[in-house]
């Protein structure tokens, strides 16, 4: 089947205390961006790589593909008030039977291993979704209470999340709840079945300056 990815890249920087959106900021010689899209090429080389960017920062993107000779073909669209919306723009125009991967695009270590998985589980069961088990014990707040919890029972969600076309596209067509915290939970709230698959620990999202100086480390390590 067609496939096609779907790289959300709408942060600003705040918890990096920096005025470069994070997606910009460099992992070794080139900015993190860079690597999310490179290692949907090294999967598949024919994939249809869809890149939605605050309409602001459409320039200095450009800017820097030219200044890294950055030459991987991709399209550009704008983002959306909420993640929701930002997804919304990047499925407009997707027609007939086809794979859609939503990929965070501040996670440049996510594994060929991890995306093949959830390329393939999508591919059979329609929804595929990579998770971790948790780590460390974990309460459930109650109040001013706390409980114990089997984490077991528990998972870390990850991406890329991969849908069939069909289902995405269904289940998109909706109004925008503050619950979606993920495409995941928009699919769910449509009615469909989440398959869980095995994602990768170095899969982190940066989001702060401790989270770059590891992805830097792994990245040095060629741990991802």
């Amino acid at each position: 089947m067609q496939k096609i990815v779907i790289i959300v890249a709408g942060g600003v920087g705040k918890r990096m205390n920096s005025n470069i959106p994070k997606q910009f900021m460099l992992l070794g010689d080139i900015p993190v961006l860079m690597h999310t899209i490179r290692v949907f090429t090294r999967y598949d080389k024919d994939i249809g790589i869809r890149l939605v960017l605050p309409e602001e920062e459409t320039e200095s993107w450009k800017r820097l593909c030219r200044q890294f000779h950055f030459t991987v073909g991709h399209q550009v669209y704008k983002g959306g008030e909420t993640r929701f919306h930002s997804v919304l723009n990047g499925l407009e125009g997707i027609t007939g039977s086809c794979l859609v991967a939503v990929h965070d695009g501040v996670r440049p270590l996510v594994s060929v291993k991890t995306i093949t998985n959830c390329f393939l589980t999508a591919e059979e069961k329609g929804t595929a979704v990579p998770v971790l088990i948790p780590k460390e014990s974990i309460r459930e707040i109650a109040g001013e209470n706390s409980v114990s919890c089997n984490r077991e029972l528990f998972r870390v969600v990850q991406t890329p999340q991969v849908f069939q076309s069909e289902i995405i596209l269904h289940a998109y067509n909706t109004e925008y709840r503050e619950s979606f915290t993920d495409d995941a939970s928009v699919v769910e709230h449509a009615g469909y079945k989440i398959y869980l698959t095995e994602g990768n620990e170095e899969n982190i999202k940066i989001t702060s300056p401790l989270d770059l100086r590891i992805a830097e480390a792994l990245y040095r390590s060629g741990k991802h």
